[in-house]
């Protein structure tokens, strides 16, 4: 696994498998960026269910001006611990230690507004998809022009219904999608 583009480009980061480890691709992460565009730079970006924190990393080579990641599970917290490490990234990066919808509560009483939010739980965990879409779409944690990325297994993708969120594309790659969605219109 690589970063795919920035500064930190083509710089190896540190990565496990397993059932609750499961690394967004180097290709579907250049995807996902390659949407983003220049858009990502100077912004607040949100890397929950971080896992390795290769999305965030990518992210902050590509000049996001602040990433948090968060992330729950103790293996995927040292990764993204020896990543930041290993690319010597000391600032613009904050790793907190806690469940994703907890965490952005947390970050939410603080009055921050994030610009992008990606969220990647096990694909088999889908009430996580649930819990944390419906968090983001009902808080004020999403700036008004902010975006939601989910990566999902591409058959079963997660509702946005009762979420205060709209679902505005889909890209599909291999057995996986990314969901973009954004505050749905108040009536």
């Amino acid at each position: 696994m690589r970063v795919v583009a920035g500064t930190y480009r083509s710089r190896q980061l540190a990565s496990l498998h397993g059932a609750k480890l499961r690394p967004t691709s180097d290709r579907l992460r250049e995807t996902l960026f390659d949407i983003l565009g220049p858009s990502v730079y100077g912004t607040v970006f949100l890397d929950l269910y971080a896992g390795t924190g290769a999305v965030g990393i990518e992210a902050l080579s590509r000049g996001a001006r602040q990433v948090f990641f968060v992330e729950s599970h103790r293996a995927g917290l040292a990764l993204i611990r020896r990543n930041l490490e290993s690319l010597a990234i000391a600032s613009g990066a904050e790793v907190l230690p806690i469940d994703a919808v907890r965490g952005s509560a947390l970050l939410e009483s603080r009055g921050l507004r994030a610009d992008f939010v990606f969220l990647d739980p096990p694909y088999g965990e889908t009430s996580e998809y649930d819990r944390a879409l419906e968090f983001l779409g009902g808080s004020k944690l999403l700036a008004p022009n902010g975006r939601v990325i989910a990566e999902y297994a591409r058959k079963s993708a997660p509702s946005a219904a009762r979420t205060g969120l709209e679902c505005v594309r889909v890209v599909e790659q291999g057995d996986a999608a990314l969901g973009f969605y954004r505050l749905a219109a108040r009536a």
